[in-house]
């Protein structure tokens, strides 16, 4: 299941930091962040944009489903209520949640 808690992300990201031998400054210069940057996203109080995202993990040496996914999803339910929102959506919104979907299943090949 995919994750919209800042703070859940922040903590993914901070385990996987700690277990790298990391620390906030390094993983923030590899990423071409800020030092103050990269800790309000450990600390879960920042909006993150998706290259912003995928900078991390490329220093982290993960994939986005890491940080971004819960360890127990249940996909079949969770399918179904996202192409329920989707279909819901207005044109314009609908667009931008395609294609950020699409930057994302871009960056996994």
């Amino acid at each position: 299941m995919l994750i919209f808690d800042f703070h859940s992300i922040g903590n993914k990201l901070y385990n996987i930091r700690k277990k790298a031998g990391l620390t906030q400054a390094e993983v923030a210069e590899a990423a071409g962040l800020a030092d103050r940057t990269y800790a309000d996203i450990e600390r879960g109080s920042v909006n993150m944009r998706i290259e912003t995202i995928l900078k991390i993990c490329t220093v982290l040496h993960i994939t986005p489903d890491e940080i971004l996914t819960d360890d127990n999803p249940s996909n079949t339910n969770r399918q179904e209520e996202l192409f329920e929102r989707l279909s819901s959506l207005p044109p314009k919104e609908k667009e931008t949640a395609l294609q950020l979907l699409s930057v994302y299943l871009k960056s996994l090949s």
